[in-house]
């Protein structure tokens, strides 16, 4: 089959490889029809995440149909169209229990790689290099699906494939990160990135309660989807004094709730990101919290934090006086896809939620390369691949 595959930094090819097959009595293997380019992605090609090696297939935001399932698969038949939850999880252990399966005791292999760095292992995740499992991603003609039937879900009709591709893991992550903020009805919500993910949480803080959504971000089209589609008010950060503005719109107070979906690759014209660019330069620091550092600063006292922009490693001059001292919350994590996505799907088919106008820009495989440089300079919203061929 064709499949993306990683061949080093800023590197990536159209190769021929060997289809998958089932591994397990609980796989299922499907055709992908669709599988985007997720932000997260862009560490991989960037350099950020050491355990990506030559040849990996990368992609883990998908949907498709189901060609083949193990002997174990209950859920699923064969012509089915689903979308698979990014987050790879048995459904057994006491945190997919608890519904934390990003949390998964039992769907990393590689679990040594993060326990070394992290103290404990997370959930393995679909095309994200080998701490995070070694398995296949999605920019592929066809995917293995381990745990098929915790992991893959029946779309409703109804449901557009290009709408439900983003059920895998924007829609999931941004609504993750607005039910951690614990949003109050009342409560001004700050959020910190306009992509997919920060879109999706813009609409998914109404749906929690806010009373007025605050978006922020430098790029116009970004910060004019997020008031035509989100009915956010906006900041672009270039232009103002963020922390000035943001204490000038709610009364001095501040944000009661403060969201990060921007994480390691956070970027401005500040002193504090040089500072950030000449350590990691040095290897003395491996992420860029610009907005980390920001959300803290900008939250209300007793406010909370919801962090779901990926950090992979150390960060360096976070206000944690500033965090203490103003008894902020934080809650962060992978998103819980399995946990969501049934309630997802009743938010899209009610009209409370919509994600379809994240599809931007549909390209084949052989475009990969591109499509990865118009999403990484922020040219487009999402790329979406379709295996199959662009009509």
């Amino acid at each position: 089959m064709k499949a993306l595959c990683y061949n080093g930094v800023g590197d990536l090819r159209t190769e021929r490889v060997p289809d998958p097959a089932i591994l397990n009595p609980k796989d299922a293997i499907l055709r992908v029809i669709y599988s985007s380019v997720c932000g997260s992605d862009l560490h991989l090609i960037n350099g950020y995440v050491p355990t990506v090696m030559q040849g990996d297939i990368l992609g883990h935001e998908f949907m498709g149909e189901v060609v083949e399932v193990g002997t174990e698969v209950k859920k699923l038949k064969k012509g089915d169209r689903v979308v698979v939850g990014s987050i790879i999880a048995c459904g057994e252990c006491s945190y997919c229990q608890s519904q934390a399966f990003s949390l998964c005791d039992n769907s990393n292999p590689h679990a040594w790689m993060l326990e070394k760095a992290y103290g404990d292992s997370s959930a393995g995740i679909f095309g994200y290099s080998h701490a995070f499992g070694g398995y296949a991603g999605s920019h592929a003609d066809y995917i293995r699906v381990p745990f098929a039937d915790r992991g893959a879900f029946v779309i409703p009709e109804g449901i557009s494939d290009e709408s439900a591709v983003f059920v895998s893991d924007a829609v999931p992550t941004g609504y993750m990160a607005a039910d951690m903020a614990d949003i109050q009805p009342g409560d001004t919500v700050a959020i910190w990135g306009c992509g997919g993910v920060g879109q999706m949480a813009i609409q998914s803080a109404w749906i929690k309660g806010a009373a007025r959504v605050i978006a922020i971000d430098r790029e116009p089209e970004r910060l004019r989807l997020a008031r035509e589609h989100g009915k956010a008010e906006t900041l672009d950060f270039s232009k103002v004094n963020l922390q000035e503005a943001l204490r000038e719109m709610t009364g001095g107070r501040g944000p009661d709730r403060c969201i990060d979906c921007v994480g390691m690759e956070a970027v401005s014209d500040s002193f504090a990101y040089y500072y950030d660019k000449a350590k990691q330069y040095v290897r003395l620091e491996s992420d860029r919290p610009l907005v980390l550092r920001d959300a803290i600063m900008a939250c209300r006292k007793g406010g909370t934090v919801s962090i779901v922009g990926v950090y992979g490693g150390l960060v360096d001059s976070i206000p944690m006086g500033a965090a203490m001292n103003k008894a902020l919350t934080f809650k962060m994590g992978q998103q819980h896809s399995q946990k969501y996505i049934p309630e997802l799907f009743d938010h899209m088919q009610n009209g409370r939620l919509d994600p379809s106008f994240l599809f931007t820009q549909k390209m084949s495989l052989d475009d990969g390369m591109k499509g990865y440089d118009l999403f990484n300079k922020k040219q487009t919203m999402r790329v979406v691949f379709a295996p199959g061929g662009v009509a």
